[in-house]
């Protein structure tokens, strides 16, 4: 336990979460309604789910030294899907429109790893077309129509705003969904085989990883997300159209790297994007309470992702000095083998 808890005080999350927690302090000092009624504390949980989730996935596919910029036009596709199974297939279950919803997902996120990985062409030049394939392709389906509350079951937007135990359902999925995830990257050696793809995919392939089994795995897990994403758009909204989900992938990789993921691959953890996304949203809501225009808020992401950037690369390089030094001097300690990692 004390071990555990030294390398959680040590990790990088542990600075974004100060980050998320002093923000949210202070403009609960500015504004107790922020945290301290009934709709602020659900919305301080509810509003980040969806980017939580994207996130998530984004950072599975950095992690492999890879980017999905399509997941904000994947996330319109399954959010307009589910509107439309309720409307051409009346009674369909919830649950099963669920299921649907992340297979079409993990259809998008199928054709954005096949092209990866056998295409031999950067993902961010791949999933850069399939982003405006996918508008387009959701613009030509939808186009000037809008899905509405009345369109959809009441058992399905009760999902949307029902809690368990003041913690809303939305924000449950996207917990379990993280630890599940979490885990399998940490614990099964599958899932570290990510880290080590992304730490160097030419060695990788030599010591005889599956890489493109990888790769196309990491764009999957990303399009099931997306597709579960856009479910639970639909269902705390009510309503999508054609720009639904629109900059969601910029913020997705933006919450990725503010997290601690690397944006050239092999460390970080989606614990860290998750918080990162919800740091991001947070401040967004939290800037016009403390009295600061909206226009900053941008600026404020932008110095975040500049800042974790230059982080990161001071961290890599520490990182680096300190195993040449172990690599001269044999009677310094080895380094733990997972530090190169998950710093």
């Amino acid at each position: 336990m004390t071990h555990l808890l030294g390398r959680f005080l040590h990790s990088r999350e542990i600075g974004i979460l100060i980050a998320l927690v002093a923000v949210i302090a202070v403009t609960t000092l500015v504004n107790p309604t922020f945290l301290f009624s009934p709709d602020g504390w659900r919305d301080l949980l509810l509003t980040p789910t969806m980017l939580v989730l994207v996130s998530v996935g984004q950072a599975v596919v950095i992690i492999t030294r890879n980017v999905d910029l399509s997941v904000g036009s994947a996330v319109g596709l399954a959010a307009y899907f589910c509107g439309r199974m309720f409307i051409d297939f009346p009674g369909i279950p919830v649950v099963f429109v669920f299921i649907l919803a992340m297979v079409f997902g993990a259809v998008l996120g199928l054709v954005n790893g096949l092209l990866t990985a056998y295409g031999r062409v950067p993902s961010l030049v791949i999933t850069l077309g399939t982003m405006y394939a996918f508008r387009g392709a959701l613009v030509l389906w939808a186009g000037s129509n809008r899905i509405n509350p009345s369109d959809m079951p009441g058992s399905f937007l009760d999902l949307g705003t029902s809690a368990l135990l003041s913690i809303p359902w939305l924000a449950i999925i996207a917990i379990v969904v993280t630890v599940i995830i979490g885990w399998y990257l940490r614990s099964r050696r599958s899932g570290r085989e990510f880290y080590a793809i992304g730490s160097d995919p030419a060695a990788a392939e030599l010591y005889g990883l599956k890489v493109r089994r990888r790769v196309i795995a990491a764009f999957l897990i990303s399009g099931v997300l997306a597709g579960l994403a856009g479910a639970l758009y639909a269902a705390r909204y009510g309503t999508t159209d054609s720009q639904t989900g629109t900059g969601l992938e910029l913020q997705a990789v933006g919450a990725a790297v503010i997290g601690g993921v690397a944006i050239f691959g092999g460390s970080g953890t989606v614990w860290g994007a998750a918080i990162g996304a919800m740091l991001l949203l947070t401040i967004n809501r939290a800037l016009p309470i403390v009295g600061i225009p909206d226009f900053w808020q941008q600026a404020v992401v932008g110095v975040l992702i500049i800042g974790a950037i230059v982080l990161d690369r001071v961290l890599s390089l520490r990182t680096r000095r300190r195993l040449l030094a172990q690599r001269h001097d044999p009677e310094t300690p080895a380094a733990p083998a997972l530090e190169g990692v998950q710093r």
